[in-house]
């Protein structure tokens, strides 16, 4: 292991893992109440968010290198769905950072499920991405979620974390704090 290879560079490892995590909480949305998937959206949200931020920037960038895809559509679409099935009322919100908005007199409304699911997207694909050892694949890798975070997703999980925020809080959800449902509950 070379000591200034970023791959094995402290704030690399612990987003890795943290990027684990959410992947984790985004695959597991069936097994959660709207109560405990909030209350751990809104804690590992904003530590994803700082782990990005503290990623360490490649000088330079295979600018031709194609990051290999494994989330797909039907992956993605099975993400937002469940997420939006879960989050239910809280799903929607009115967006003011849309790019759309400077051109329009009328809020714009997006999801968050939608949101998560782009973040999802992004991380289930470096973290597959990682997981093949391959030093040259993590390093292109982590080049492109740390350019991805800055251009993308980062505002995308802001975005997010706002609305759930208001989800989180709310004193009605609040009371409703059974931690997970059981699979027989789903049914």
């Amino acid at each position: 292991m070379v000591a200034d290879n970023l791959i094995y560079d402290k704030n690399t490892l612990e987003f890795v893992a943290v990027t684990l995590e959410f992947c984790a909480l985004m695959e597991t949305t069936s097994e959660h109440t709207l109560f405990s998937f909030t209350d751990k959206a809104v804690k590992i949200l904003p530590l994803l968010y700082l782990k990005a931020t503290l990623l360490p920037v490649r000088e330079e960038r295979d600018e031709e290198y194609e990051m290999e895809h494994f989330i797909t559509e039907n992956t993605y679409e099975v993400i937002r769905r469940r997420l939006a099935e879960l989050l239910g009322e809280y799903d929607s919100y009115l967006e003011t950072f849309h790019p759309d908005m400077k051109y329009s007199d009328t809020p714009i409304a997006v999801t968050i499920s939608e949101n998560l699911a782009d973040v999802y997207q992004d991380l289930g694909d470096f973290a597959a991405l990682f997981r093949q050892e391959n030093e040259e694949v993590m390093e292109q890798a982590l080049s492109i979620c740390e350019e991805n975070f800055r251009f993308y997703w980062g505002q995308k999980l802001l975005n997010a974390l706002k609305a759930l925020h208001v989800a989180r809080f709310n004193e009605d959800l609040s009371s409703d704090n059974d931690e997970y449902v059981t699979e027989e509950n789903t049914k």
